[in-house]
């Protein structure tokens, strides 16, 4: 005898509200369907299994909660019908599998958030790694399926067969992590499937090697004549800023106003992680500003070009799509620039900010490099610059070997 109803579970969000679930019992064993509302338990009567007019929009929910019943009984009627397995798990898999509880149909809702919110880089490349999962999956799939030994065959198919790096499989692990837990916040499933954690999938970056120019370096690009080369001259004037502005990010370098710049400092609130502050205007920055200042032909006021076109810098996606394309053209502007000032490293905008690291070495205090890259945390701050303090470890070798 199955025994189907809606109940309010005991477990409160945030908001202090309790989750709305359809409760499957047969064979005195239970299974718990999550509608994905929530509210407070003063609204709810129990014995009626509806949601009480004090609820604003009780109407709503309780047309809702019907529909969600009637879809339960009908696949009960079913399963048993066709007799097949009609054990409360089964019956609750069959329903979820109609509903948004599966992984691809939250993952959509992910990857739309992400565009909604405007993280364009995000995005696109969260996006080919949901693929990627389907790929694998062959279809969709419940997230009360997606265990440790699934993971762990997804991770050899990545290697397996895509030849993908243990880097890139660890993006791709963070981006069902991230689905997985946007589920949960929304009563999709509950925490006791999550697969990630102690004893489960444990997610590790490997590490990475960061690599800066010298000073040496620095200079030869400095000095380089490149005046009859208008942009490979452009993307050098960008690097330098970066390096000369402790390492701007070139998002926040292409978003840069004239009105950013007050009493030879510029202001400006990194778009990472919104963090406001200012930086002063070295000379040597001021002097690549100046060739700038009388190319302001954009209603938005920009010091660089690259996003004028952009009909309002508050679409963020846009801003996003426009910047990644620019440093594509920045970056492939970089490499020619290297070849002809002799550079073997790889020259990209991002190395202006471990350039910035390597240089700065032992010199300054972890504090005030914490405030120089704007972290929200130093403990980051120690870790971004232990690839480039390099004094002790190299006078311990020094000391060994001095024989």
């Amino acid at each position: 005898m199955a025994t189907i109803k809606v109940v309010l579970r005991k477990r409160t969000n945030k908001e202090g509200k309790q989750p709305l679930c359809i409760q499957i019992i047969i064979n005195r064993k239970s299974s718990i369907i999550h509608l994905g509302q929530y509210i407070n338990e003063t609204d709810w009567d129990e014995s009626k299994q509806k949601v009480k007019k004090t609820n604003p929009n009780s109407s709503e929910l309780n047309k809702f909660i019907l529909k969600r019943l009637t879809e339960a009984n009908s696949k009960l009627l079913e399963l048993e019908t066709k007799s097949e397995n009609t054990s409360s798990k089964n019956i609750t898999n069959n329903i979820k599998s109609k509903t948004r509880n599966t992984f691809l149909k939250q993952a959509q809702i992910y990857l739309d958030d992400l565009k909604k919110s405007g993280k364009y880089n995000r995005y696109s490349a969260d996006k080919p790694r949901v693929n990627r999962f389907k790929e694998f999956l062959e279809g969709d799939i419940n997230f009360e399926e997606i265990n440790v030994s699934l993971l762990n065959r997804f991770k050899a198919y990545l290697k397996g067969t895509r030849r993908i790096t243990e880097r890139t499989i660890v993006n791709h692990l963070v981006v069902i992590r991230s689905v997985f837990s946007q589920a949960i916040q929304a009563g999709i499933v509950d925490q006791k499937y999550y697969p990630f954690g102690k004893g489960k999938i444990q997610i590790k970056f490997p590490d990475s090697q960061k690599i800066g120019l010298t000073i040496e370096e620095v200079r030869i690009l400095e000095e380089l004549d490149l005046k009859s080369l208008e942009f490979l001259d452009h993307a050098r004037n960008l690097w330098l800023l970066s390096f000369y502005f402790a390492g701007i990010r070139v998002s926040d370098l292409l978003r840069l106003k004239w009105a950013d710049i007050k009493d030879s400092r510029l202001f400006y609130t990194m778009g990472k992680n919104a963090k406001a502050g200012s930086i002063k205007i070295s000379d040597k920055a001021e002097k690549i500003l100046k060739r700038y200042r009388d190319k302001q032909n954009n209603k938005q006021n920009l010091i660089f070009h690259h996003l004028s076109e952009v009909r309002s810098l508050e679409n963020l996606f846009e801003v996003q799509k426009r910047i990644s394309y620019a440093v594509k053209t920045i970056d492939e502007a970089l490499l020619k620039v290297a070849n002809m000032a002799g550079i073997e490293k790889k020259l990209t905008m991002h190395i202006a900010r471990h350039t910035f690291g390597n240089i700065s070495g032992d010199k300054i205090p972890i504090q005030m490099l914490q405030k120089l890259y704007r972290h929200t945390s130093i403990t980051t701050t120690i870790g971004y610059q232990s690839n480039f303090m390099n004094m002790e470890t190299d006078e311990a070798l020094s000391s060994v070997l001095s024989y």
